[in-house]
């Protein structure tokens, strides 16, 4: 009767596929994390099948805020960290005071890592997380747009877009593409497919590999980086 999604950023297109095949059926996403007691901090809510794609809005007794990289509170459609505030927020780390002066201000609001954009009716859409995001000359990239992008192709089973190292730009957006089983799919056809997406943004490197995934379908990114030698220049910049 119901289909529940959490865990990571979900693709439109993917829904979209699913209710085709399960119309009858409704659909919900959640979203928080271990340090918010786990999901319902953010919630879709069934009724809002018309914004498919985002997390939705505030649950009962939570608070929310997007922040910009100046601290500020980011504007409608400013893409910036999403911030937590209720009772569910955790104390702290255990014996751990610097970890949890890095995500919890003095007044209790949680610092979630997760970057985010809040449109003009009030509901959030997760971008990436904040390590994961890849700068280019200066550009930020944010891997789940083009992830969710390249899923669209017909011929694209799974993907996952990391940041390559590269001496003028810092860094350059890869996709690794795990094609369909029984799928031929050629890098000059994967270009071809993203000329429809801004310049910037398109990859500039293609490799053909199967996708991690861990036990909860997220994909693992610390080993695709550690596969192919990326230099995580965003993560050492946010942590000197």
């Amino acid at each position: 009767r119901l289909m529940h999604i959490g865990a990571q950023p979900v693709p439109p297109s993917l829904i979209k596929r699913w209710m085709k095949v399960f119309p009858n059926h409704q659909y919900d996403t959640n979203y928080g994390l271990s340090e918010s007691i786990g999901p319902g901090a953010v919630h879709l809510g069934v009724e809002n099948i018309a914004k498919v794609g985002a997390i939705g809005v505030p649950g009962y007794g939570w608070k929310v805020k997007i922040l910009a990289d100046d601290g500020s509170e980011a504007g409608t459609d400013e893409v910036g960290e999403l911030c937590l505030s209720g009772r569910g927020v955790m104390k702290c780390y255990y014996k751990n005071p610097e970890a949890t002066a890095e995500v919890l201000s003095p007044d209790g609001w949680l610092r979630t890592g997760d970057m985010a954009w809040r449109d003009e009716d009030g509901f959030i859409y997760l971008v990436d997380r904040k390590k994961d995001v890849i700068i280019v000359g200066g550009e930020n990239i944010y891997p789940v747009q083009i992830e969710d992008f390249l899923r669209t192709c017909d011929k694209v089973a799974d993907v996952g877009v990391i940041g390559l190292p590269d001496d003028r730009l810092g860094e350059i957006t890869c996709a690794v593409i795990q094609v369909k089983e029984g799928a031929v799919l050629t890098e000059q056809e994967v270009n071809d497919f993203c000329m429809t997406l801004p310049r910037y943004k398109r990859p500039r490197h293609i490799i053909f590999d199967r996708v991690p995934r861990n036990a909860t379908g997220k994909i693992q990114k610390n080993a695709l980086r550690e596969k192919y030698g990326a230099v995580r220049v965003v993560e050492v910049e946010t942590t000197k």
